[in-house]
């Protein structure tokens, strides 16, 4: 079944076209990686289908509705989760407040919403620091108190943004594993990544833009064969 379909979706910042006609769609219970190379408009995408940025055209269609044009709370309670590049947790606020303030979204009984957020910190193995503050954090850390933070509004569809992005390396797998965790717990998942072997490990499909446009879309095998991918951004890659 779908649950993302979008379709033409377009966004220029004066003569810049961010987004030019990007079409794809995500089946619901798969990993979508989304690759490009720096400025190919991978984020602006995300801004666009979670309400962010007013798109200039298109249709953006999650579970049969059109959201296109929605304001980010409006798409948000539809079932839309979001996690971003730069980590903006609320710093001096507790784990167990920052994921408490999300599950308010849909537990307005305030011991409904700890009871949820312990099980969420749970989830994403943090319940151990549920009282320290996100500023005592790794980043890391924070990375897995942001995937905290979305899951808590429900999201059928989370849109991530660089998760393992400026962790060391000894962090990344433990966050990949996360990923396909929360996939194997029913979230369909978008995700943007710029290290190869991870989106080519968790992914069922790839779409790949360059310049704001899509130049390939489909399974990993595929895309790394893809000549136009390669002459973009992958280079030689080995995939096992």
């Amino acid at each position: 079944m779908t649950i993302l379909k979008v379709e033409n979706l377009s966004k220029a910042f004066g003569g810049i076209h961010a987004n030019e006609d990007i079409s794809f769609e995500i089946q619901a219970g798969e990993i979508l990686g989304i690759i490009g190379p720096n400025g190919a408009g991978k984020s602006t995408l995300f801004d666009l289908i979670t309400g962010f940025t007013r798109p200039d055209s298109g249709s953006v269609v999650f579970d049969g509705r059109e959201i296109f044009g929605q304001r980010p709370d409006v798409i948000s309670r539809l079932g839309v989760g979001r996690t971003f590049q730069k980590l903006k947790p609320f710093a001096d606020l507790t784990l167990l407040e920052n994921v408490m303030i999300g599950a308010f979204a849909h537990e307005p009984d305030i011991r409904h919403a700890r009871d949820k957020a312990l099980e969420i910190l749970e989830f994403v193995d943090l319940l151990e620091k549920r009282h320290h503050f996100a500023r005592e954090l790794s980043t890391g850390q924070r990375k897995r108190l942001e995937l905290a933070r979305a899951m808590a509004i429900e999201p059928r569809l989370l849109l991530m943004d660089e998760v393992t992005g400026g962790v060391d390396q000894k962090t990344i797998p433990g966050l990949v594993a996360l990923i396909k965790k929360m996939r194997d717990a029913g979230v369909t998942i978008a995700t943007i990544e710029h290290n190869i072997n991870i989106i080519m490990d968790v992914s069922d499909h790839i779409l790949a833009l360059d310049q704001g446009r899509r130049i390939a879309f489909g399974p990993p095998r595929e895309i790394q064969n893809d000549q136009l991918v390669i002459d973009a951004y992958l280079g030689t890659v080995d995939v096992a």
